[in-house]
């Protein structure tokens, strides 16, 4: 019985990313204990996968804000003691950046993880004991199969992802059927603009089909808004957890989504997704559709797929 550490702490997509490591190690390892250390906001995606044992938050960003209070180095303290009490006949870091290594070494096994040609921070390499040669000229979620199978001795999976979580129920009152429209991003350069949404949400409204919009901050729910008062089928949820917004997307028809966690975390729970690129390359951090459902991506760097491309390509997702 293996016992493993898996270490992908943030941010919310990479995290989403990782999640088909676990049913690939579980089906090699039926009878492998995983316990996973991440950045606390995005605690809740790896929870929603049964077969991780046991979630370990890390506080990081908290922390650095917070560097005098006492009650952080109680926590770090804490952080410490959980992740030293326990040997692991494994531990894999498939972040690759000097933090997630430092906190690898934190921990009690060997230490698995990229080497320096294939790591972004390449000193994060010295703080492993097993170092592998996995390309960057692939996409995310292979890269972290295969590092995971290389640290394991298993052969990379060619299969389709299976990422392996399930949504929580949820209980709000929401407009049917709805597409849920995830326009918030951490970048501006990565927005569709707001009259491409309005528009959009226009052709849904032809096909009967509701709008429903997420927001995590002042300049998304004014944005949220601004989209909303145009539409007479669009309705802006109230803020919610990373958990609820699982919960609405599940009920959802689809998503459509900019380059955002959400997005990937649509493909993630077997949901069709439209996914709209205008600042970053798909082939490498795109939606990779998981092994049920169907995903699109468009658009690219400096190209903005239009509301009608959109539309039409989510339509073929609807009726797969």
């Amino acid at each position: 019985m293996l016992k493993l550490l898996i270490v992908k702490t943030s941010s919310l997509g990479d995290v989403v990313h990782n999640l088909p490591i676990i049913n690939d190690i579980n089906h090699h390892y039926p009878d492998a204990i995983i316990d996973w250390v991440v950045e606390e906001s995005f605690a809740e995606i790896p929870r929603m996968h049964t077969r991780v044992n046991h979630v370990i938050p890390i506080a990081l960003r908290r922390w650095r804000k917070h560097l005098l209070d006492k009650s952080t180095w109680r926590e770090i303290r804490e952080f410490k003691h959980l992740i030293t009490t326990s040997h692991y006949d494994a531990i894999i870091d498939t972040q690759g950046l000097l933090k997630s290594a430092l906190i690898s070494s934190q921990a009690n096994g060997i230490k698995h993880g990229y080497d320096r040609q294939s790591i972004r921070e390449p000193l994060a390499s010295y703080f492993y004991h097993q170092k592998y040669t996995v390309s960057y000229q692939q996409h995310a979620v292979i890269r972290n199969r295969t590092l995971a199978a290389l640290s394991l001795a298993y052969t990379p999976p060619e299969t389709s992802p299976d990422y392996g979580i399930k949504a929580p129920e949820n209980s709000l009152e929401l407009p049917r059927p709805f597409i849920i429209a995830l326009h918030g991003t951490s970048r501006d350069s990565k927005l569709w603009p707001t009259d491409h949404w309005i528009t959009f949400g226009k052709l849904l409204a032809g096909h009967g089909l509701n709008m429903v919009l997420p927001w995590a901050g002042k300049a998304e729910l004014s944005r949220a808004n601004q989209i909303a008062q145009a539409l007479p089928n669009a309705h802006v949820l109230t803020k919610s957890s990373i958990a609820t917004l699982a919960a609405v997307i599940a009920q959802s028809q689809a998503a459509v989504g900019v380059d955002t966690g959400l997005s990937h975390l649509a493909a993630a729970l077997n949901k069709p997704i439209v996914a709209i690129y205008t600042d970053t390359n798909p082939a490498l951090t795109g939606v990779m559709a998981g092994a049920l459902t169907p995903a699109i991506n468009l658009g690219g760097i400096n190209l903005t797929p239009s509301p009608h491309e959109v539309f039409k390509n989510l339509l073929t997702l609807i009726e797969y």
